[in-house]
């Protein structure tokens, strides 16, 4: 995929005021600069700072505000009180802002100059006077933001400002986000169903249909040289099975595999979608379901959902961006079966055709095997198992009032033993804290059974990200417990319906 943070920025918002003098605005300025520097230097941080002029009144505030929600290239801002900003000169700013913010709660000097400090230095330098100030009428405001405090030099502020900064890039993706369900959702199921509107209120992102034939127009067009090109490919990529390899019996599911996803592409890429579904209820003309093409898709970047579900299309492809170049992946997932064994409690995960082989370093298998579902040909799909190793499976459910994320913190293993006719893609876990509290919780959310599987991003981007949203982010690991769980749930339940109003 693109990269999703090129051309974004940040701006770092400085607040001081004029009582000081220019010398001292002047020093606040060089002092911003070198915080912003520091920032700049750090590898953790994926999208460059920009650092903004001193801010002092009220009017400029504002406007800056306005000016940092109208550039498309700004995904969040900074705010750091270098001195003291009186922080009623920050109100109309503050309720201008709609896009992210994270609270920098630093200083200029790492240590304090013992042997020569006076009150001149300690003017110059009322971070911990000013961002007390800032803080609370930004909480009073009720303003969403991430705080970080600590040196801008030390490596986990940096990191933290990273972590925000990936969460920033998702919600600006999701606010840009153009999403294709190819036909319906899969038929009464209610999961997969939810308010498309609601989604574009509150996330941004713009969800519709498109008949399955026209789709089938695309792939039918496809030139056979760019099919000849991408088997190729598939080729040297694959451990690809000698029935589909040029010459075997089969090798025709695999040109068609290589075809469809070569128009979906384009359909996708023409009409600048990001993520897509795709339902085996739902097929037209397709001589196959999607596996293959919606596999390799999802490893180039976008999200996808089975059977129609917009809703986990999303996440993926927020996972997607928030994880750009981290190692790992995202990917559709399902639970599919438990092994119960006493004190080996596993979860067995898989869809039918569909996991996205960033999931795996390994190099995957690519097959063809028959499907009980859908009424079309055997379809081509790239078998494997999810490499081991830390991971988070996360769900969105529309609870009517709100969307709500639930979260649980898991660790993919190596299955207990070969599957041999298990021709999926899939991934084993054991999840926090236990097998029995993990799939409780999860029922108590009313969590779907259509999740995000991602290894790359982490919990503290998809919290930042639920607090830029607006949602309700459900969270099960190792502190977790039944009871404290439910309790939580009926307390946010009462929350978002208190927030709504009239």
């Amino acid at each position: 995929m693109q990269n999703p943070f090129a051309g974004k920025k940040i701006w770092f918002l400085t607040g001081s005021q004029d009582l000081y003098g220019p010398e001292t605005l002047e020093q606040v300025a060089t002092q911003s600069q070198e915080v912003v520097a520091n920032l700049n230097a750090a590898d953790a941080i994926p999208v460059e700072i920009e650092w903004r002029p001193t801010l002092k009144d009220r009017d400029s505030i504002r406007a800056e505000m306005l000016a940092a929600n109208a550039d498309e290239s700004v995904i969040g801002v900074i705010c750091w009180m270098h001195t003291f900003s009186p922080a009623k000169m920050w109100i109309l700013g503050i309720g201008a802002l709609t896009k992210p913010m994270l609270h920098l709660h630093t200083q200029a000097a790492q240590e304090l100059p013992w042997a020569t400090i006076d009150m001149d230095y300690m003017n110059l330098n009322q971070a911990a006077h000013g961002d007390r100030e800032f803080a609370y009428i930004v909480s009073r405001l009720g303003k969403a933001r991430r705080t970080v405090v600590g040196h801008s030099s030390n490596a986990d502020v940096q990191a933290k400002v990273g972590t925000w900064a990936r969460s920033a890039a998702g919600w600006y993706e999701l606010h840009h986000l153009r999403l294709a369900r190819f036909g319906d959702n899969m038929r009464n199921v209610a999961v997969t169903e939810g308010d498309k509107t609601e989604a574009e209120v509150k996330l941004g992102v713009s969800v519709n249909t498109w008949g399955v034939n026209d789709l089938v127009a695309v792939v039918d067009a496809v030139d056979d040289a760019a099919v000849d090109a991408l088997v190729a490919e598939y080729e040297e990529l694959y451990d690809v099975v000698p029935e589909l390899r040029k010459g075997g019996e089969r090798h025709e599911s695999l040109r068609y595999g290589a075809r469809q996803e070569i128009g979906m592409r384009k359909f996708l890429t023409d009409g600048g979608f990001g993520a897509f579904t795709t339902n085996f209820e739902d097929l037209g003309a397709l001589k196959q379901l999607p596996g293959l093409a919606v596999q390799r898709l999802m490893a180039d970047g976008y999200g996808f959902g089975g059977e129609g579900d917009w809703k986990t299309a999303i996440l993926v492809r927020a996972a997607k961006v928030m994880g750009h170049g981290l190692d790992g992946g995202a990917s559709l997932m399902e639970d599919y079966c438990y092994h119960m064994v006493p004190g080996q409690e596993k979860i067995l995960g898989a869809h039918m055709l569909e996991i996205c082989p960033s999931l795996t370093t390994s190099k995957p298998k690519l097959e063809i095997h028959p499907l009980g579902i859908g009424d079309r040909e055997d379809p081509v799909r790239l078998v494997f198992d999810a490499d081991p190793g830390p991971a988070l499976v996360i769900a969105m459910s529309d609870m009517r009032e709100r969307f709500r994320l639930t979260m649980n913190v898991v660790e993919n293993v190596e299955p207990d033993a070969p599957l041999p006719n298990l021709p999926v893609a899939r991934a084993v876990w054991v999840p926090e804290p236990d097998f029995a509290t993990s799939a409780e919780c999860w029922l108590v959310s009313g969590a779907a059974h259509h999740t995000c599987m991602t290894t790359s991003t982490t919990r503290e981007m998809w919290e930042d990200l639920a607090d830029m949203a607006g949602m309700e982010l459900a969270v099960i690991d190792n502190d977790t417990t039944t009871r404290g769980f439910a309790r939580e749930r009926r307390l946010e339940l009462a929350y978002h319906r208190l927030t709504q109003g009239v």
